[in-house]
């Protein structure tokens, strides 16, 4: 316990799936944890489950997309926290379809929550970062963003480029020598919405593809550890890269897929 004790810590996209996991996790290992996001109740709910836990949590309504909210957020962390040391960029969103039938608006629209938000996140991130003596910003990539697959061209396409900009933001860091790292997060097949979306299934009866049924057919056969993910693995990748435990990694990207991309 205590991994991140007295660290602030901002998690865009952190009412729900991944994010959700890692503001639990971060708040209960002694982080200050700000959920952003744009599902207000879902935020609100989870912050006050937090909060009942006896750890601290806060939410502040926030689109990834549209750079005042950015400035905004950044403004109310430094008047109230007067420092950031942990920067998780979660948001994201998977359209799936053949690129010839993808419109560009769904291209934008992607682009806008998985890259532009990524990129809006750290240029005014960064700055309150470098201010506390540095920190760790933490760029949530996918296995998409490494090994390409049919019909999710435009979800590869925003992956891949979070990968490399990251590593460039990395030496930009070491280069200043700002104390601030910068990784990616890699991972798989995991049990979240946004893989109902990639892959056509539901947890509520929307649609004739049940997820676990699915999930577990589908990873059967292109996954070696013949599983999908849970929640709290994922998690763990982005607690060791929050955490002093990960001091000297900058520039990497931490891969938890069961193997999925090595296959």
């Amino acid at each position: 316990m205590g991994r991140v004790e007295g660290k602030v810590v901002c998690i865009t996209g952190g009412a729900s799936g991944i994010g959700r996991g890692a503001a639990i996790a971060l708040a209960r290992e002694g982080g200050v944890v700000i959920v952003a996001d744009l599902q207000a109740d879902k935020g609100e709910a989870l912050v006050a489950e937090i909060l009942s836990e006896g750890d601290r949590a806060e939410f502040v309504a926030h689109d990834v997309t549209q750079e005042q909210s950015w400035v905004a957020l950044m403004a109310g962390i430094r008047a109230r926290h007067h420092r950031l040391d942990v920067l998780v960029n979660n948001a994201g969103i998977g359209l799936s379809c053949p690129v010839v039938d993808m419109t560009l608006a769904d291209w934008r629209r992607q682009t806008a929550v998985n890259l532009d938000g990524v990129f809006l996140g750290v240029k005014h991130g960064l700055p309150l970062i470098r201010e506390g003596g540095g920190g760790s910003i933490i760029n949530v990539s996918s296995i998409a963003g490494i090994k390409a697959s049919p019909n999710v061209s435009g979800y590869c396409a925003t992956k891949g480029a979070v990968r490399l900009f990251t590593k460039s933001v990395a030496l930009e860091c070491a280069a200043a020598n700002d104390g601030v790292r910068v990784n990616s997060l890699h991972p798989g097949i995991v049990e979240t919405a946004i893989w109902d979306t990639l892959i056509g299934t539901s947890t509520d009866g929307s649609t004739n593809r049940p997820r676990g049924p699915t999930l577990e057919a589908f990873t059967a056969t292109s996954v070696p550890l013949h599983r999908a993910g849970r929640i709290d693995e994922v998690v763990a990748g982005i607690l060791y890269l929050a955490s002093d435990d990960s001091s000297y990694v900058t520039g990497s990207e931490l891969v938890i897929d069961g193997g999925r991309s090595v296959a």
